[in-house]
C-alpha cells in the first residue's frame, strides 16, 4: 500500500499520533515495540518542555494511508535520537528504509561532547529487520549502551514490600514540590554541584500532562519530612496499562529498601483502579544498582534494547 508522508502540521496531529500509539500498543501485545502513550506525554510535557526547550513540531514526521489513517510515526526524543513508531500492519523493509533516509536528513545532530554529526536508534534485541537495516547503512551497536523495559503482570500476587523504618511512601502533596524537585536532582545529578540545581518551577508542566494523576505521583517522606525517592506512574485506562516514569532516590537514602516499596505501592494502586499491566521503561542507559531493584520488584519479564550509532564525518564510533 502507497502511504503518504508528511510533517507533523497541528494540536490535531498530536492527539491523532497518542490514538494511534495506543492502538499499536495493543496490536503488540502491550510491548514497547512502539512508545505507549504516556511515553509520549512525558516526552511533551517534560523532556521537550523543560530539558530540551524545544517544541516538539520539529522533530515529528508521519505516514499515512490514503484515507488519512496513521501508519508510521518518525520522532525525535533527545537531539540525535530517533524513534520509528510503526503500526505491524504496515511494517515493511521499504518504510523502515525511507524512515531512517529521513531520520538521518532531519533527526542527526551535533553530538554535544563529541562535536560530531550522529544519529542514535534504540533497537529491541532480536528485531532483525531494523539491525539488518541499520548494519546495512554502516550503524554500530553500542552493547555498552543497554536499556530494559519491564512488566509486570498485576493478575500475579502482589508482595508485601511496607515503607521501612523511618519512612512515609504516600501521594506527593503539592507544598511538596520543592523537596520532590531537589530530590529528582540529587537522583540524577548525584556528583553534580548543588549551584547548578535551577528550582523547581519546570514540574508544573508535570501537573499540566494529560494523563497526570496526584494519587500516583508516589514520594517516599523521610522522617525530617523531606522526599527521599519518588516514582510517578501514568496510568492509561485504555490499554489498562501503567507506565513508571521516572522513578529515583536520593544518594543518602539507596540501599535500604525505599524504592523497592514505592514499586510495590504503585502496582497496588494501578491494579486498584483497573489496570492489568505495570511497565517500567528504559528511557536511558542500564544501571546494575537500579537494575537489581527492578527485576526483583517487576520480575524478569522484559525486552533488552542497545543504541545503534553512526557518525556522518567517515570516522569510526
Amino acid at each position: 500500500m502507497k502511504l503518504v508522508q508528511r510533517p507533523y502540521q497541528s494540536e490535531a496531529d498530536y492527539w491523532a499520533i497518542r490514538t494511534f500509539l495506543r492502538a499499536v500498543y495493543l496490536k503488540n501485545g502491550r510491548r514497547e515495540y512502539s512508545w505507549p502513550a504516556a511515553r509520549l506525554d512525558y516526552w511533551r510535557w517534560h523532556v521537550a518542555a523543560n530539558v530540551n526547550e524545544e517544541p516538539i513540531e520539529q522533530g515529528i514526521f508521519l505516514w499515512e494511508t490514503q484515507d488519512g489513517r496513521i501508519a508510521a510515526v518518525l520522532n525525535r526524543e533527545d537531539p540525535g535520537q530517533a524513534y520509528f513508531q510503526v503500526d505491524p500492519d504496515f511494517r515493511t523493509p521499504e518504510l523502515e528504509e525511507e524512515m531512517l533516509q529521513l531520520a538521518e536528513q532531519r533527526i542527526k545532530t551535533i553530538g554535544p561532547s563529541s562535536g560530531r554529526p550522529v544519529l542514535a536508534i534504540s533497537v529491541r534485541d532480536g528485531d532483525t529487520l531494523r539491525e539488518e537495516l541499520l548494519a546495512k547503512h554502516n550503524y554500530e551497536r553500542k552493547a555498552e549502551w543497554q536499556s530494559y523495559d519491564r512488566y509486570r503482570d498485576l493478575a500475579l500476587p502482589i508482595p508485601g514490600a511496607p515503607a521501612p523504618d523511618g519512612y512515609t511512601i504516600r501521594p506527593m502533596r503539592i507544598d511538596e514540590i520543592p523537596s520532590r524537585s531537589w530530590a529528582s536532582w540529587r537522583a540524577f545529578h548525584p556528583d553534580e554541584p548543588a549551584e547548578k540545581y535551577q528550582g523547581y518551577d519546570w514540574y508544573a508542566n508535570l501537573l499540566t500532562a494529560p494523563m497526570y494523576r496526584r494519587d500516583l505521583d508516589l514520594v517516599a517522606v523521610a522522617g525530617d519530612g523531606s522526599v527521599a525517592a519518588f516514582c510517578t506512574v501514568w496510568y492509561d485506562d485504555v490499554t489498562r496499562s501503567g507506565y513508571y516514569e521516572p522513578v529515583g532516590t536520593m544518594p543518602e537514602h539507596q540501599r535500604r529498601g525505599v524504592c523497592y516499596a514505592l514499586l510495590h505501592e504503585g502496582m497496588r494502586r494501578l491494579k486498584e483502579r483497573g489496570a492489568t499491566q505495570a511497565c517500567l521503561g528504559g528511557g536511558g542507559l542500564s544501571n546494575p544498582p537500579a537494575d537489581g531493584v527492578y527485576n526483583r520488584a517487576l520480575g524478569m519479564d522484559r525486552d533488552s534494547y542497545a543504541a545503534w550509532l553512526k557518525y556522518f564525518d567517515g570516522k569510526p564510533a
